[in-house]
């Protein structure tokens, strides 16, 4: 069964020392959300999962194999949503996501773009230039993109920020069909994520202590 790991995995951003002697596993169809309180680390767990940034300490592996010796197959079956959206504002809806689905080898992206708006509800905004949008209809463009590009790995960062309880019910279903196939989601959140079976890691009972042998540096 395929399994993403990590193991004893330590942060260091500039001289702070964030978490250390972190380890998970995390395999097909499971997820994992990560909770804590501001600055214990999640986001930052979130790019070194992405190979945004690198572990101080410790390694990332993807069915027994070091994510290091091939970081392009990684990067490869993974999608990342972040805080910053990927959409280009004097573009409209359905030409950020036609754009999207073209990159990754949809033959119809027109098509596909159409379908992913309407999973997000946003398929009346289709003709709209998203620089018209509000935060939450950009972050919903921004999630719809996940349907058009394929991916084992889900790394989602606060995915239900600006979002209404509809727009959080669709990004559910579209949560469980991803792990009913077979993918996995990392998420960190603040708040109640509608993941059900999910198994949560707290950051803080990674928060070094003064002496922490694990990585600080000299």
């Amino acid at each position: 069964m395929t399994e993403f790991a990590g193991s004893h995995l330590s942060c260091l951003r500039g001289e702070r020392l964030v978490f250390v002697g972190l380890t998970f596993r995390l395999a097909a169809g499971e997820a994992l959300v990560l909770t804590g309180p501001n600055a214990s680390g999640k986001s930052s767990l979130l790019r070194m999962m992405a190979l945004l940034l690198r572990p101080w300490r410790g390694g990332l592996s993807w069915d027994g194999a070091p994510v290091a010796d091939d970081p392009d197959a990684h990067r490869a079956r993974l999608r990342y949503v972040g805080h910053l959206d990927a959409i280009k504002p004097m573009l409209t809806a359905e030409e950020n996501l036609g754009f999207w689905a073209a990159l990754h080898g949809h033959a119809r992206p027109e098509r596909q773009a159409r379908r992913a708006l309407d999973r997000f509800g946003l398929e009346r905004l289709a003709a709209v230039p998203a620089r018209y949008f509000s935060a939450g209809q950009k972050h919903r463009l921004n999630l719809a993109r996940l349907l058009l590009a394929p991916a084992p790995l889900w790394l989602l960062d606060e995915p239900t920020v600006g979002l209404d309880h509809a727009a959080i019910a669709r990004l559910e279903e579209a949560l469980t069909e991803h792990r009913a196939g077979g993918g996995m989601v990392v998420a960190a959140t603040h708040t109640d994520l509608p993941l059900p079976g999910n198994r949560a890691l707290p950051l803080d009972a990674f928060a070094p202590t003064p002496g922490d042998p694990d990585g600080r540096p000299s």
